[in-house]
């Protein structure tokens, strides 16, 4: 989808705010382009005593940080022309419904060009009947305890928000439950720690200050501020400031969500070595490094297929970098020898500066520099190995691609990060892991993530909440197009894209040599009931060449917006390929086997996922939906609406075959009609059933594996 965004000028480091005359404001060593907040504190339920000092907080903050501060409690002011001119609007303990649907309608307008969100507090308990706010805040408020003090486990230190807090930050405030817990749909700053305060109600896993991006726009939340003395500690007043920081874009950060990760470093060295001379401080969950030419290598354990995330910060025009896929050494250059350097030093050489495979393939230097936060800031890295190929996120943009062709290194080995030399210094915390299993045979099918193009004419990476490593090819208008360089085509016969779209939809081609070259293939993409709700088009090849091609997807409709594409799949030997997985539905709940019963005729439902063996299905395209080693069923064959869908044993009958279509749907060929979501409701245990199909109807999209 095209959206027009503001632009963006600079960033700056962080300073902490002035507070109210009794503590020095930190001297900043840069300055932000200024820019201009809106803050919005109108009620319609609870009024927070808080409301006033909250928003002369924020006038200092802007004062003291080059932007500037614009206060209501009128709604009038939510029109496209007056949003337009801030780059955050922040909802400062607003409570109840506060805008009509108009209003509603320019604000998701803003969002949508690339606007920022900031919710303090009592924002979660805000507009509960309109579902883009609830996404975009990411949890609505649910209950909460007196207040008092608690504990609050700062997990990401690498944000503007956190990166100057302790790993405990304990504090007095109201800590809210929350209806839902964000971390599915954001990346989780802090939690809070029940066991230090009484009331809690989200048991290990609560919570407490989070970031995402949302539809083409920045959103980040925090729980404090429900006191007035809130407002007058600096620790948050510099929390709010580097969350607003964010949201207007001026301080950059990977809001992707992330589960999954085992800390290599988190404050415990155990597992590191250090390789030749110099070393790291240990201090705060932070290394720091002292002199050198050296190593600080994790020599308990090599990896092979993985994803690595660490935060790092240099203090000024200083080197160092992060190597990956060198064999266990005392000697610092076996690294270099053998290894790849990942630099973080922005002043050098394209080939050897930030986000570059050192000395063998520059980063995208415009795409580096538009997510790169400048010295004194922290920025953090995913490097993603899969075999010898290594994908490069600073800030979770996607800045390089590399693939290894020498036989004599490869990507698998181990992992360290390098202290330079002296007056090189640089920083490092949060070092995480996550490894992958096996990389599939080179024979079988070849996903592409559609942001990883090698050029593009009109359209580029848009980061969007679902989307399979956080971004989509987006802006996507007739005439546009995306190459991707060296791609294995040979075997393919059939591609596969998983695709969203709020706007008018239109259609994906397939070329090889050019965007004007041979179209092997087409499909329509159509409008999937929103710009966060995912399906898969799939079209047969033809006449696809052999060997490793030039890779075109060239883009066709009628008016702007047209979709946007999350990833796609060359599916070698059969038509359609063949997926193990989920198959999400309305709400984005899952397809489930009652009670996973297999007896023959055990209901099939809507569940909330769980990733359980009852809802796991294998999808043959054009064949049987198989899970528990049993088929998906149309009862007696039927084709009445209402008919019941049951697990049954697999007999190869019409009543077992299940065709997706363009649409999202999963139609019976032999009745005609679809997999429906009986009444629409999406409450756990609501059944499915065999229906009309319905153009566009939501309890009839489902998003196959």
């Amino acid at each position: 989808m095209r959206r027009l965004l503001r632009p963006v000028l600079g960033a700056a480091t962080a300073v902490l705010a002035v507070i109210a005359c009794t503590t020095p404001a930190t001297p900043a060593s840069a300055a932000d382009a200024p820019y201009d907040v809106l803050v919005f504190s109108k009620t319609a339920g609870f009024r927070h005593d808080s409301i006033a000092v909250g928003t002369q907080a924020i006038r200092d903050l802007g004062a003291a940080n080059n932007f500037t501060v614009t206060a209501t409690e009128d709604a009038a002011a939510f029109t496209t022309g007056n949003l337009a001119q801030y780059e955050a609007v922040i909802f400062l303990n607003t409570t109840g419904d506060v805008l009509n649907a108009t209003q509603q309608t320019a604000f998701e307008s803003y969002i949508g060009g690339g606007g920022g969100y900031v919710g303090v507090h009592a924002a979660a308990d805000t507009e509960y009947g309109w579902s883009f706010y609830g996404n975009l805040v990411g949890a609505y408020f649910a209950s909460h305890p007196a207040i008092q003090q608690a504990n609050v486990k700062v997990e990401n230190r690498g944000h503007a928000a956190t990166a100057h807090l302790p790993q405990t930050w304990t504090r007095t405030d109201e800590w809210y439950n929350y209806q839902t817990n964000a971390r599915s749909t954001a990346r989780v700053l802090a939690t809070l720690d029940e066991s230090s305060y009484s009331g809690g109600g989200m048991g290990a896993d609560h919570p407490h200050a989070w970031c995402k991006t949302y539809n083409g726009g920045r959103s980040f939340y925090t729980g404090g501020g429900h006191t007035q003395s809130s407002y007058a500690e600096p620790a948050f007043r510099a929390h709010l400031l580097g969350g607003i920081r964010y949201a207007a874009g001026r301080s950059k950060a990977d809001c992707r969500p992330e589960t999954g990760y085992t800390a290599l470093y988190n404050g415990s060295t155990t597992g590191w070595s250090q390789a030749g001379p110099g070393s790291f401080t240990n201090s705060d969950a932070t290394l720091s490094s002292v002199g050198g030419m050296g190593l600080y290598w994790y020599s308990a354990k090599q990896f092979t297929n993985y994803s690595l995330k660490l935060d790092w910060r240099i203090a000024g025009d200083d080197n160092s970098g992060v190597f990956i896929g060198f064999p266990p050494s005392s000697d610092p250059w076996s690294a270099v020898d053998n290894g790849y350097e990942i630099q973080i030093d922005p002043t050098d050489a394209v080939d050897r500066t930030t986000g570059s495979v050192y000395t063998f393939k520059s980063a995208d230097i415009a795409a580096r520099d538009a997510a790169l936060n400048p010295a004194g800031e922290w920025n953090t890295y995913e490097l993603l190995v899969e075999g010898e190929r290594l994908q490069i996120f600073l800030n979770g943009v996607k800045i390089n691609d590399f693939t290894n062709t020498n036989p004599v290194r490869s990507l698998a080995g181990h992992i360290g990060i390098q202290n330079h030399g002296t007056g090189d210094d640089a920083s490092f915390r949060n070092i995480r892991i996550k490894e992958l299993g096996t990389t599939p045979p080179p024979t079988g099918n070849v996903t592409v993530q559609a942001e990883a193009f090698s050029s593009v004419n009109g359209v580029s990476a848009v980061g969007k909440t679902g989307a399979n490593g956080g971004q989509t090819l987006g802006y996507v208008d007739p005439g546009d197009w995306a190459a991707y360089n060296g791609v294995a085509l040979g075997g393919t016969t059939s591609f596969r894209a998983r695709v969203v779209s709020g706007g008018p939809g239109g259609t994906i081609q397939v070329r090889t040599g050019s965007p004007t070259g041979t179209v092997l293939g087409s499909v329509a993409v159509p409008n999937t009931g929103g710009w966060n709700t995912f399906a898969n088009v799939t079209t047969n090849l033809s006449n696809v060449p052999s060997g490793t091609q030039n890779l075109y997807l060239t883009f066709t409709g009628s008016g702007t917006g047209l979709f946007d594409v999350d990833d796609f799949t060359l599916v070698k030997g059969t038509t359609g390929g063949t997926g193990t997985g989920l198959i999400r539905g309305l709400a984005n709940k899952c397809l489930d086997v009652r009670n996973a019963g297999t007896a023959d005729g055990t209901q099939i439902q809507l569940y909330t996922c769980s990733g359980s063996a009852a809802q796991t299905w294998t999808v043959t395209p054009n064949s049987t939906i198989r899970a528990l080693g049993k088929c998906l069923d149309v009862n007696g064959g039927g084709s009445a609406d209402g008919t019941k869908i049951q697990l049954w044993t697999c007999n190869g009958s019409g009543a077992q075959n299940w065709s997706a279509q363009a649409d999202g749907s999963l139609r019976n060929p032999q009745s005609g009609k679809c997999l429906d979501v009986s009444g629409n409701n999406s409450a756990d245990s609501t059944p499915v059933h065999l229906w009309t199909c319905i153009a566009n109807a939501a309890n009839q999209k489902w998003v196959l594996p």
